[in-house]
């Protein structure tokens, strides 16, 4: 057993496994991992159990600002620092609550209010901060002239205003505008660097997803490659075909949300890259693709898993090898049974999230 290191804990719904000793939630995520893949040569990486994450998401409530309780999500944990937030976001949090615990919160009751969220991040070269506004709220354009006076003292580099409607509990959106900065965040990986949207996805765990790319690095320069070319479906904004780029004659970046793909044709040049190229597609439709033979297969979905109709076309492409990245190994599980005609060769597991019971795994897939 182990002392929580946070003050909220048992009150604060983020983080159920502080209690135990980080060894062990270590040891019971990998014996999971290991029952859900059906393979037991599961590789472990980790790092920082506190202190990593590089975005969070708080609440406005009355006179507070905070995450969602335990086992009631409609109240709020009134929140002055977080234990699993890199210390950046910890240092704009109290900047944001000096200026903003007064403000006129949304009321999930009433459904009536102006402030919703505010999402921090922190990365090695930026940060921003963005509130998320009712939009159907009466006092909007009060809210916005108090964030763009908030954003003339802010240490934060960039500062937007999202909205969304009172029926939506999201907490960003592609209704915004900047007030200070950009609306693009940097971030380096390894040796490269990355623009993203301040408002889109991007790992919030930046040393873990330096150890995953440089994993996935590993494992392909012990193939061919040269003359191979590398499909990186559920691409994002390019990261992981970028990364691998240098090892291939050429390499497809596939992503259904537009947003991500301009940013991955901005990584692309940024980054030098001249064998790359993204394309906005869902990859349910990849049979549209014309894709070189020997193919590599790079894939990282949602949670839900892949889609029926992709594993099928997938399949027909006959990959010489499937690196399938997830963070839900129950679903892995099962789209990796549905891959009968190959076999685990290697597995690991990365720990993005600790003090949660939530892991990532990647597993090399290739024929039998």
């Amino acid at each position: 057993m182990a002392e929580p290191l946070c003050k909220y804990f048992g009150k604060c719904g983020g983080c159920a496994v502080q209690h135990l000793d980080y060894e062990m939630q270590l040891e019971q995520k990998k014996r999971s991992a290991e029952n859900f893949l059906d393979f037991k040569d599961i590789e472990v990486f980790s790092d920082k159990p506190y202190y990593y994450r590089n975005r969070m998401d708080f609440i406005f409530g009355k006179d507070m600002i905070g995450s969602r309780k335990r086992d009631k999500w409609y109240a709020i944990v009134d929140t002055e620092e977080c234990a699993i937030s890199n210390e950046r976001i910890n240092e704009l949090l109290l900047e944001v609550r000096k200026s903003f615990l007064d403000s006129d919160y949304f009321d999930l009751n009433k459904q009536s209010g102006t402030f919703k969220f505010v999402v921090i991040r922190a990365t090695n070269l930026d940060s921003s901060i963005s509130f998320m506004l009712n939009s159907k709220s009466s006092r909007i354009k009060e809210a916005v002239e108090k964030i763009k006076e908030f954003s003339k003292k802010t240490a934060a580099n960039n500062v937007l205003v999202a909205y969304s409607d009172d029926k939506k509990s999201v907490s960003t959106s592609d209704d915004y505008f900047v007030v200070k900065g950009k609306e693009m965040m940097k971030e380096k990986l390894l040796d490269k660097v990355f623009n993203y949207s301040i408002e889109g996805f991007f790992q919030n765990n930046t040393v873990m997803a330096e150890k995953m790319q440089e994993y996935c690095y590993n494992i392909l320069k012990r193939y061919d490659t040269k003359n191979a070319h590398l499909l990186d479906l559920y691409g994002g904004v390019g990261t992981f075909g970028i990364m691998n780029s240098g090892l291939f004659r050429s390499v497809t970046i596939i992503e259904s949300v537009k947003s991500c793909i301009d940013a991955a044709d901005i990584n692309i040049k940024e980054n030098n890259i001249i064998n790359t190229k993204a394309i906005v597609l869902d990859a349910a439709k990849i049979k549209k693709l014309d894709l070189p033979k020997p193919l590599f297969v790079i894939t990282d979905p949602p949670r839900s898993g892949m889609d029926h109709k992709t594993i099928e076309e997938l399949k027909k492409l006959n990959p010489s090898v499937i690196i399938y990245i997830s963070c839900n190994v129950r679903q892995l599980g099962k789209d990796l049974a549905k891959f009968k005609k190959y076999k685990i060769k290697s597995a690991a597991m990365f720990d993005l999230f600790p003090q949660t019971p939530h892991i990532e795994a990647i597993v090399e897939l290739v024929p039998i």
